[in-house]
């Protein structure tokens, strides 16, 4: 799996949910560094205020804690935060037609697959009708049947290679 190109308070949600070792409550790698991202420090801050206010974090003296609220967002978000490697060469015929109807109720898994499509190299021919390499790789499917969205997804394989 690839890591999504996720917003900041995302990637410190994700970050706060899934540490790997502590060393004064913050999450450190293996050699003890601060396992934190490419941001300049205001830019950190920023995201941990908007975060504390959003009541997704709670901090007690210098530890970041994420709090009830903020592993409830991350469970029910979890979608966004899991991504797949691309298994397709630029150059691979299209000859899958890919259709969905996702309601609006799972907007954050609609753009998910969207983005996902895009990474497959699919091309857009409406906003929900794509065509691209086949097949879909097999963990992305078993991924969409789990966060239950086969059903809102109608795949056709072409005849022939679709050219733009």
């Amino acid at each position: 799996m690839l890591s999504q190109k996720l917003s900041i308070e995302s990637k410190i949600l994700k970050f706060l949910f899934e540490p790997k070792y502590k060393y004064k409550g913050m999450s450190v790698s293996i050699l003890g560094l601060p396992a934190i991202f490419p941001y300049k420090k205001q830019s950190i801050n920023n995201a941990l205020y908007r975060l504390n206010k959003s009541g997704y974090i709670s901090k007690k003296n210098s530890i970041i804690l994420l709090s009830q609220n903020g592993r409830k967002y991350v469970e029910n978000k979890k979608v966004r935060l899991v991504t797949f490697d691309s298994p397709f060469q630029k150059a691979a015929p299209k000859n899958l037609l890919v259709m969905f109807d996702i309601p609006e109720t799972k907007k954050a898994e609609r753009e998910w697959f969207r983005y996902h499509l895009k990474e497959f190299n699919y091309e857009m021919i409406q906003r929900s009708v794509w065509v691209g390499p086949s097949p879909l790789p097999k963990d992305f499917l078993d991924y969409i049947n789990e966060i239950k969205l086969k059903e809102c997804i109608k795949t056709f394989k072409l005849a022939k290679s679709y050219n733009i």
